[in-house]
């Protein structure tokens, strides 16, 4: 009996730094690789368009998203889990005027 492998799929860990369009989050995935020359380490990164169906990501979020069939264009990622929620904090700041002693 043959046993049938399935494809392993890429999986990238990154921050969601996008998440103004409709069931699509922007992910930004950054690594580090040493410079051909000078040898020390750079920082790449990378961003990918992925497919949130319910709306789970938020900006900051930290994402695990892994590669499928193109959904469109540019798109061909899919959300797999939210590895870790930012803080999302509400800054409410009044300005206050000072009157005037004349």
């Amino acid at each position: 009996m043959a046993e049938e492998k399935k494809p392993r799929k890429n999986r990238k860990i990154g921050e969601v730094v996008s998440t103004k369009m409709e069931k699509t989050i922007v992910v930004e995935v950054s690594r580090r690789v040493p410079h051909p020359l000078y040898r020390r380490y750079i920082t790449r990164k990378k961003k990918f368009l992925a497919h949130d169906e319910s709306g789970l990501a938020k900006m900051g979020d930290r994402v695990r998203i892994v590669e499928c069939r193109p959904l469109s264009k540019n798109k061909c990622w899919l959300l797999e889990k939210v590895i870790l929620k930012s803080t999302q904090v509400e800054i409410n700041v009044r300005r206050r005027r000072k009157a005037k002693a004349s």
